[in-house]
């Protein structure tokens, strides 16, 4: 997969490109809905199915101190694209200069002299340009103009509601990471590296990792079923995010127990993906009965495990 920036990159050589535009935090089912429409569209004309993103994400540059915190690193997002069959990224660097651009200068600076799009796909509520004045209908008269095709996906829906990265993060949020993960169409997951903590889990007979993590946004606090991915391969474990209130207060960590083991974890990259909420954090009369709570955590997850056949 080929990456290509504006304004800093020479212009793309993509033969025929096709390219979903959006933010695409998380890849959620509508996003992955948009770029395999993309991917058909490309493999028909015999072009290059292309997502074009944003970077920064729009409100971190506009309205810093009301930006949600991401579902998706940079290189998680690219990752995701990869996997999905896209192959080639546009990533247009965000300022506000470039927020104050009218639609039109959009079109003809970005999309036809730099990419020279032949075709490009939008979601539903897809807005661009200055003060989002830049509509769908507009987009699709100025590639008629410009001699581009544009169209747009419906909303995917899950149950009663749009399936959209807002949803998602406030399921995630409050902890309901099984729902979550039913709008993204895989579990939600972070990334980050295996280093030392104060050894309390191994104190307790139960082993954890720390992670040090390079998402932002957390599941709410509390005892999560996960699944650790550790070189590709998974394993069945149990995951405490919260401040540890039986020990003393602290900062918010990220513990993991593998309930099969894996050896020296120390330094090595895990991708830990939540799978479901167990129960909240408590604060226990002393270490025997956390001690006594964490095995059995422990069993519910392996029997949570057998029943999914994870």
């Amino acid at each position: 997969m080929h990456i290509a920036h504006f304004p800093d990159s020479p212009r793309p050589k993509w033969p025929r490109p096709v390219a979903a535009l959006g933010n695409f935090d998380g890849l959620h089912r509508g996003h992955m809905k948009l770029v395999e429409r993309v991917r058909l569209q490309a493999a028909e004309w015999s072009g290059t199915p292309v997502a074009l993103i944003f970077e920064p994400h729009p409100p971190r540059v506009l309205r810093p101190e009301k930006a949600p915190p991401l579902l998706m690193t940079l290189d998680q997002k690219l990752e995701g694209f990869e996997r999905a069959g896209i192959q080639g990224v546009a990533i247009v660097r965000f300022t506000k200069d470039l927020s104050r651009w009218e639609p039109d200068v959009f079109v003809e600076n970005v999309l036809v002299d730099w990419l020279h799009v032949a075709e490009v796909w939008v979601g539903a509520n897809f807005l661009f340009g200055r003060d989002r004045t830049g509509t769908f209908t507009m987009l699709r008269s100025l590639g008629e103009s410009k001699g581009f095709r544009t169209e747009r996906i419906d909303p995917v829906r899950y149950k009663d509601f749009v399936v959209s990265s807002t949803r998602v993060r406030h399921l995630v949020g409050e902890g309901r990471v099984d729902e979550a993960g039913a709008l993204l169409g895989h579990h939600y997951f972070i990334d980050g590296v295996v280093v030392h903590g104060d050894g309390r889990g191994r104190e307790l007979g139960v082993p954890t990792a720390n992670l040090k993590l390079v998402n932002e946004l957390l599941p709410a606090y509390g005892i999560y079923a996960t699944m650790a991915i550790l070189d590709g391969v998974h394993h069945r474990a149990v995951t405490s995010v919260g401040v540890r209130p039986t020990i003393g207060d602290g900062p918010v960590t990220v513990e993991t127990h593998l309930l099969d083991g894996a050896g020296d974890l120390y330094g090595r990259t895990m991708r830990l993906a939540f799978v479901r909420w167990m129960r909240e954090e408590r604060k226990f009369d002393g270490l025997e009965p956390l001690k006594a709570q964490m095995a059995v955590d422990c069993a519910e997850a392996r029997a949570l495990f057998d029943q999914m056949a994870l």
